[in-house]
């Protein structure tokens, strides 16, 4: 096997291990929730993300909606440790502000919106990518390291694709490689920024079923941004409005997908209505 190009940037490659101090075991099985509290933001000094609270039961989905501009991937940045902030941000038990971006990176794996993917590289190389966190310094992957990423690959049915080169793969196949790196960091809690914004129906339903698939048999805890509301409350068991920066409303779909809610914050013009699972579905209507 090829020998795995150097970490990329991002929570699995921000800092080097120590030298001397092997990488710890996997934190504690079992999925984590998420507690955020009091979260400030600033972007070259301006306020951009004011008070923001919000909570996500062990092994459960939360979306984070609301319109361009709300917020939404800057919140899901700075849990991720991507983005300076203020407030507390808990995983389980854990305050993420006293962690080393490697042990981060043991409890959180980050999926960017528009991940890079080195066109040279193979899907089975960038995978491995994803066992960076669990590597002494300068250590090679072992047997554990590549068994975690051939299953990674397997549960994304993305084996037959191993050794292809990621400048070769579609749309959907890049979403999934990313996912399968994302896998192999082995966390408690994924972090998808708009999972879907580059994918047709049928593709953004597949990776929505393939998340909801892993976080029930991997134990995951998730937490993603959508801009599709129906969707988000499809899969999500709670939802955070995010208007300006400032939480508009907070709870299950259908506390916060109501059409007074989204005549205010998005200025649109929508009929609420139910499947016949009672989670609310959003149709934009025409002006007259």
């Amino acid at each position: 096997m090829s020998r795995p190009a150097p970490p990329l940037p991002g929570p699995a490659g921000h800092e080097p291990p120590v030298p001397g101090h092997p990488a710890p075991g996997p934190a504690a099985d079992g999925p984590a929730g998420l507690d955020v509290t009091g979260l400030d933001i600033d972007l070259d000094g301006t306020p951009v993300v004011r008070a923001v609270s919000c909570t996500v039961a062990p092994g459960g989905w939360l979306a984070l909606i609301g319109p361009n501009g709300a917020g939404k991937s800057t919140v899901l940045r700075a849990i991720a440790g991507l983005a300076r902030h203020r407030g507390t941000v808990l995983v389980g038990s854990t305050d993420l502000a006293g962690l080393r971006d490697r042990e981060r990176a043991r409890l959180i794996a980050y999926v960017p919106q528009a991940p890079v993917l080195p066109p040279d590289m193979t899907v089975r190389e960038y995978v491995l990518l994803g066992r960076t966190p669990h590597l002494g310094y300068l250590a090679h992957p072992g047997a554990r390291d590549r068994r975690a990423g051939e299953e990674s690959l397997a549960a994304l049915d993305l084996t037959r694709f191993a050794d292809r080169r990621l400048s070769a793969l579609s749309g959907g196949e890049r979403q999934r490689v990313a996912l399968a790196r994302a896998l192999a960091q082995e966390p408690r809690m994924l972090l998808l920024d708009e999972p879907t914004s580059a994918l047709d129906l049928g593709h953004q339903q597949h990776v929505l079923d393939l998340v909801d698939e892993l976080r029930r048999s991997r134990r995951l805890t998730v937490v993603t941004t959508l801009h599709d509301l129906t969707t988000a409350a499809q899969y999500a068991q709670r939802l955070v409005l995010l208007d300006g920066g400032r939480v508009a409303a907070n709870g299950t779909p259908a506390e916060v997908i109501t059409e007074e809610l989204i005549a205010r914050v998005y200025a649109a013009r929508v009929a609420v209505t139910e499947d016949p699972e009672g989670r609310p579905v959003v149709t934009p209507l025409r002006k007259s």
